[in-house]
C-alpha cells in the first residue's frame, strides 16, 4: 500500500459494519456508551470526506463498546467478522485505508488465535485493544499471553477508551466520552505502567489515544507514587521515560490547550492525526483538520507534514516517498 505522501494519514478513524450494529443492540448497546445513537458508515462517505479534508489513508478499527458481549465463541466470531469486513475495504481502495483488528477480549486464547489470523492471514496494520475489557485492564496478568505475542511481532497497538463498568455512577447522566474516556485511557496505560507491561514487552509500538487523555498532567503523579509504593531502585523504570517512548494520537480537541501539556511529555516525532470519524460527525472532523492546517507546529514543517512523516515510520506498509506538502 503507498499514498501520495501529501495528505495525512489518520491513525484514529472508525467504522462500523450492519451486522455489528445489530450484534451490539441484541446485546443491549442501543445507546452506546450514552450516545444518542450508532453512526452511519460507508467507504464512499469516507472516502469523499478523506478527500475534502486532504487525508490520504485512513486506519479504520471498531471503537468502544468493542466486540466481546459476553459470550467468548461468539466474541470471536464477531471479531473475525469485522475484521475481515476490514481487510475487505483495504483490498477494495488500495492506498486509502489501513486496519486495526479487533480481539475478542478478555478470552485470551481468542485473542492470540486472531491476533495470527488478522496478521497472517488478514495483512492487518496493527490491533486495537479497549482500555478495559468488563473490567479487566490492561497490567492484568491474565492478559500476558497476548501481549507476549505481540511484542513477539513488534505490533502496533491502538489503545481506544471504552467505559469503565461504574461509568452510569461516575458520568453524572452524561455519556461516557465527554471524560471517562479520557480517564479510563490514563488508567489503562497507568496500570500497564505499574504492572511492568512496556518493560517486560519492549518490542510494542503502542499508540494512546486522545493525546494520552489525562496522562500528560498526571505522568509527574504517578512517577511519584510508583516510587513512593515500591521505593526506587536500580530496576524501577521511570514513568515519564515509559509514556515518552509511547505515540499519541491526536483525535478529539487537541487545539490549543492538549496539544502543549502532549508535547511536555513526549515528542514531536511521537504524535498521530486522528480524526475520530464517523463517532465525530464530519462536520466536527474538518473543523479539527482545519485547525491542524492553520494551527502552529514546532520546528520548521506543519502538522501535515509531521504526523504523516511519523505514520508512515510507523506503519511499513505506508512507505513510501517523503511526504511534501502541496
Amino acid at each position: 500500500m503507498t499514498t501520495s505522501g501529501t495528505g495525512f494519514i489518520d491513525a484514529h478513524a472508525h467504522f462500523v459494519t450492519g451486522a455489528y450494529v445489530a450484534a451490539a443492540r441484541a446485546a443491549g448497546h442501543e445507546r452506546p456508551d450514552g450516545m444518542p445513537g450508532w453512526p452511519e458508515w460507508s467507504a464512499e462517505t469516507h472516502l469523499d470526506l478523506m478527500d475534502r479534508n486532504g487525508i490520504d489513508t485512513a486506519m479504520l478499527s471498531i471503537s468502544s463498546p468493542g466486540v466481546h458481549f459476553g459470550d467468548d465463541t461468539a466474541a470471536h466470531r464477531l471479531a473475525r467478522h469485522v475484521n475481515e469486513s476490514g481487510a475487505e475495504v483495504v483490498r477494495t481502495h488500495p492506498g486509502r485505508f489501513g486496519l486495526f483488528a479487533s480481539l475478542p477480549l478478555p478470552s485470551v486464547d481468542g485473542a492470540v488465535d486472531e491476533i495470527g489470523y488478522a496478521f497472517d492471514v488478514l495483512g492487518a496494520d496493527g490491533v486495537i485493544i479497549g482500555t478495559n475489557s468488563g473490567g479487566v485492564y490492561l497490567g492484568d496478568e491474565r492478559l500476558e499471553p497476548v501481549w507476549a505475542e505481540l511484542d513477539r511481532r513488534g505490533a502496533v497497538v491502538l489503545l481506544h477508551p471504552t467505559a469503565p463498568v461504574c461509568w452510569q455512577q461516575t458520568a453524572l447522566g452524561r455519556p461516557s466520552p465527554v471524560i471517562e474516556f479520557i480517564f479510563d485511557t490514563a488508567r489503562a496505560v497507568t496500570d500497564m505502567v505499574f504492572a511492568g507491561t512496556l518493560v517486560r514487552h519492549p518490542r510494542l509500538r503502542v499508540v494512546v489515544p486522545h493525546c494520552g487523555g489525562a496522562l500528560p498532567v498526571l505522568a509527574d503523579r504517578v512517577n511519584g507514587f510508583l516510587g513512593l509504593l515500591r521505593g526506587r531502585s536500580a530496576d524501577t523504570h521511570d514513568v515519564v521515560e515509559q509514556l515518552r517512548r509511547l505515540y499519541y494520537d491526536t483525535a478529539g480537541t487537541p487545539f490549543p490547550r492538549q496539544i502543549p501539556a502532549l508535547l511536555g511529555l513526549t515528542e514531536p516525532t511521537h504524535l498521530l492525526y486522528g480524526s475520530d470519524y464517523p463517532w465525530t460527525p464530519a462536520p466536527i472532523a474538518e473543523l479539527h483538520t482545519a485547525a491542524f492546517t492553520h494551527a502552529p507546529c514546532p520546528g520548521n514543517t506543519t502538522w501535515r507534514a509531521l504526523t504523516t512523516a511519523n505514520a508512515r515510520r510507523l506503519f511499513p506498509r505506508l512507505a513510501g516517498p517523503p511526504a511534501e506538502e502541496s
